[in-house]
Formats: structure tokens, C-alpha cells, sequence
């Protein structure tokens, strides 16, 4: 469907190279049903890094032969977004910027970046991939237009933004904070259009529209239908998380029909909006000793399967209806903290940085903030036919 990677050029090779059990798309051993899904003693960072003289020995995040990013961030990696127009990539960091990058069959170009007064932890496009709105720890929510290169400030929260999107259908950008609030913004007023109070601090969130889903604190989830909310703001659903965990990740699927949502204790729940019967957890980005954070999640746009990436260093292809792993790849060796398909979906950009699981004493300034981007092969995101149904144990 997407066509072989060329020999050479950015995206040549494409695959890990020495075979061995990832190689060619096959099950990782000890595979079957969801069930595992960890690296098997892997060497992944929730692990322990080594330490040489107090330092920590750095190692190659880029197993997987992916095209690496130009410019990194300076510091941490917070999101990543894709344009649904055209394949450009933003990143936020910690480093307070948002930067931007045109990515081509001829290779990676940084293209424009803009600065945050404090770490950025959100960033989106709208449709058209004019416009990247942006959040973070400075409270405030900015957009950029890339075709005049202006810049302006938007809206504003009492506490850090998590979250941010571009809702085309309404004319309106939504943003979530740990100020526990959604607010809607024109990009006319300084003063929000709207505001919904939250029972929690946003800690994640996603918009498919209608389909809006907010991941909160204390696992508290809601479901809003953004058609009706102008007359109807309370939220169509609420509740809790079926996991026992804090949530990471919250990601709609693209028939807007449910959700995933990853937790910090190595599992996700797949949900169903209205056929509740539908729904299970299955666990994930765990090795024999350790459980490992779900940091991202991210559907495939036109196959319906997703994407995992988890404090393990790996990522993970998987087949909700099939409840099958599609494939596992190698071990970066540190976090991987974010990860988007592209609008066709023939690229997987991912993020390997600290990730915050060992607190303040795990960081390191050597550690790396590395930005890499995978060519997705047909076999590895297709979903398998005549695949098990079987449920799996949560």
C-alpha cells in the first residue's frame, strides 16, 4: 500500500537490519495474544542506564534504521504532531520551543520554530497545517501561522496546559488544563468562549469531532459530543478508567466510535462509547522484572490498528479487533515519550527522551532527546486476517 522504501535516500533500508526475531514483521517470541507485549529483558532504561564515573554510559536510541530528525529539542520531548495536510512534524519540548520540520523523500528540514516563555507541553495543527497552536507551563495557548511566520497569544489558563487542538468544524481551538478546565477559544477575544469545569487536572486528551475525550487525574475520564455542547456543555459520559492506574494517554479512535487509554502501570483499555460489551485491557511495555509507563498511543488512519510506545523504549504495532501485537521493534534504550502516524500513514515519528518515571534524580543532561521516523510497511499495520477473537484477561 505505502510502496517499498528506495535503497539509499532517507528512508532506505526501512527494516531493522540482522533479522533476527523482529525481522521481517514476525511475532516477537513468546508472542501470542496481547498478553506480555514487553521487551523480555531488553536493556530498556526503566532498567537502570549504566553509570561510568557517575555519568550515565549513553547508548544509540536509533535500533530501528530510522531517519533521524535534524535540530533536535535541547531538552526533553513533551508531543508531536503531524500536519493533516502535509508532511510536516512539530515537536514541544521542555526547552520551552516548538519547532517545526518539512519532511521530503530527499530528507528532513528543519523549517521554523517559536518559543514558549516556560516548557511546552502540547502542540497541533489545524487541518489545512496553517495554523500550530501550542501549549504549556507558561499557562498561555499560542498560535503560529507558518505562511506569515505571526505569532500571537490566544488564551490563557490559571496552571499549565496539557492540551491543545484546532477544532475546524467549530472555528475554535480547545485547550485543557492542570487548572482543571476546558476552555474554547476564537482567537477573537482574550476571554474564553467557554468553560467547562473538570472534576480533575487534565493529563490527557483527544479530539476526533465530534468525539472529544479527556483523560483526568485520579483516572477520571470524560466523553463530550462537540456537536452539542453549545447546547448541552455537560459531558456525554463520565466515570472512571477501567485501568487502576494514573493515565498517560488518551487517543479516539478514527471511526470515533471509542478510545484508548495507557496508564502508568504497563496497560491499556480499549473502550467503546455506546457497545460497552466490546471492551478490554490487555497489558503492555513489560519485561520480567519491571512494569513499564504507556506514554503515547496513536491510531492508524486508515487501518484501525495503533501504535504504543512505553518507558521500556520500545514501540509496539497492535490489532484491536484482532487483539493481536502486529510487531514489536528493538529497544531504544530510553523512553520513548511520543508517537504520531502521518496523514497517509506511511511515516511513524517518535520521540526517545527522559520520561520522568525515576523523578528529577533520573535525569541526566547527556541523555538523549532524539526525534526519529519510521517508514511504516503494509504488513506491519495491516490487520491480520482471520486473526483470533479470543478475549484476553485484563
Amino acid at each position: 500500500m505505502f510502496g517499498q522504501p528506495q535503497g539509499g535516500g532517507l528512508f532506505g533500508g526501512g527494516q531493522p537490519q540482522g533479522g533476527g526475531m523482529f525481522g521481517g514483521g514476525a511475532q516477537p517470541a513468546g508472542g501470542g495474544l496481547f498478553g506480555g507485549g514487553g521487551c523480555g529483558g531488553c536493556g530498556g532504561f526503566g532498567g537502570g542506564v549504566p553509570q561510568i564515573g557517575g555519568a550515565p554510559q549513553i547508548r544509540d536510541p536509533n535500533t530501528n534504521q530510522s531517519a533521524v530528525v535534524p535540530n533536535p529539542p535541547d531538552d526533553g520531548i513533551s508531543c508531536l504532531s503531524w500536519s493533516p495536510a502535509q508532511n510536516v512534524l512539530a515537536a514541544g519540548s521542555w526547552d520551552k520551543s516548538v519547532r517545526i520540520w518539512e519532511v521530503s523523500p530527499s530528507g528532513v528540514q528543519a523549517k521554523v520554530a517559536y518559543q514558549h516563555e516556560a516548557p511546552v507541553l502540547c502542540c497541533n495543527f489545524s487541518k489545512d497545517g496553517q495554523r500550530v497552536v501550542s501549549g504549556g507551563c507558561d499557562n498561555k495557548v499560542k498560535m503560529k501561522m507558518l505562511a506569515t511566520q505571526q505569532e500571537q497569544q490566544i488564551g490563557q489558563h490559571d496552571a499549565p496546559v496539557k492540551e491543545v487542538f484546532v477544532v475546524d468544524e467549530m472555528n475554535m481551538v480547545v485547550s485543557g488544563s492542570w487548572d482543571k478546565t476546558l476552555r474554547f477559544w476564537s482567537g477573537q477575544q482574550p476571554t474564553p468562549v467557554a468553560t467547562l469545569q473538570l472534576p480533575e487536572r487534565v493529563y490527557s486528551m483527544d479530539v476526533k469531532y465530534p468525539l472529544l475525550v479527556v483523560g483526568c487525574a485520579d483516572r477520571h475520564l470524560l466523553v463530550y459530543n462537540l456537536q452539542n455542547i453549545q447546547q448541552n456543555p455537560a459531558p456525554y459520559k463520565s466515570g472512571q478508567t477501567a485501568l487502576k492506574m494514573q493515565t498517560r494517554t488518551v487517543c479516539c479512535f478514527p471511526d470515533k466510535t471509542g478510545y484508548a487509554v495507557g496508564s502508568i502501570e504497563g496497560r491499556c483499555s480499549i473502550a467503546y462509547v455506546e457497545d460497552t460489551s466490546k471492551n478490554f485491557a490487555f497489558k503492555c511495555h513489560r519485561s520480567n522484572e519491571e512494569i513499564f509507563s504507556v506514554n503515547t498511543i496513536d491510531f492508524h488512519p486508515t487501518m484501525g490498528t495503533f501504535a504504543t510506545g512505553g518507558g521500556d523504549g520500545t514501540f509496539v504495532f497492535w490489532d484491536k479487533e484482532n487483539r493481536q501485537r502486529l510487531k514489536q521493534f528493538n529497544s531504544c534504550n530510553y523512553p520513548v515519550v511520543a508517537g504520531k502516524f502521518n496523514a497517509p500513514g506511511d511515516l511513524y515519528a517518535y520521540a526517545v527522551s527522559y520520561d520522568w518515571s525515576k523523578g528529577h534524580e533520573g535525569n541526566h543532561p547527556s541523555l538523549p532527546k532524539a526525534l526519529m521516523i519510521h517508514r511504516v510497511q503494509e504488513a506491519e499495520v495491516k490487520p491480520k486476517q482471520g486473526g483470533s477473537n479470543q478475549r484476553t484477561r485484563r
